[in-house]
Order: C-alpha cells, then structure tokens, then sequence
C-alpha cells in the first residue's frame, strides 16, 4: 500500500516503513499526521483512489526521527573587473520521519 501526500507544497511517494526529511515544523511533537493526502493505491489488485484535489478521511501518520542537517552548500556573488567577491555557505535543517501508519 502506498499514498501520495503533500507537505509544504511538495508531493511524496510514501510506504509503510519509509524514512525521509521534510520541512521543519514549529512545534516539537513525536508524530506529524498528514491529512493533505492526494492519492492511495491499496494490495492487490484494488484500483487506486485519487483526491479532488485531497481524499476524504485519509491520513498519514508518521514517528518524528529527529531533526538533521543537509549538506553544505555554498553560494558565492562575484562582479568581473570589480574586485567584488562573496562566499557564504548553508546547511538546510530538516525534519526526519518514519511512516507509521496509511489509513483511509
């Protein structure tokens, strides 16, 4: 069984077990709950359910892992012929999850 949901204006491919990084959120919690879900495609060979634009009473439910750092980006401002030169780098902060549980 599988579920497409949306976060933060993204769509993800989620399974039961899968682990991925989202957005941070604002509040500390040991589950996030996605209710935005836009498609489910259950065993077998039951024919999948897509939203208008979401699905009724379907949702998510995933275990917070803790919060991680992406990698290290650099992003670097530079004129020709202008002696001008910047470098700073960044390192995204995210959310990691498990899914637990697709309901609906």
């Amino acid at each position: 069984m599988y579920a497409i949901v949306e976060d933060s204006g993204t769509q993800i491919i989620v399974r039961q077990g899968d682990v991925f990084d989202i957005d941070l959120r604002g509040e500390e919690t040991d589950t996030v709950v996605f209710d935005r879900v836009l498609a489910l495609k259950g065993e077998g060979d039951e024919p999948a359910r897509l939203g208008t634009p979401y699905i009724e009473g379907a949702s998510v439910t995933a275990e917070v892992m803790g919060e991680v750092k992406g990698e290290k980006i650099d992003v670097i401002k530079f004129k020709r012929r202008k002696g001008y030169k910047r470098k700073q780098g960044h390192r995204q902060r995210s959310l990691r999850v498990k899914i637990n549980e697709i309901t609906g």
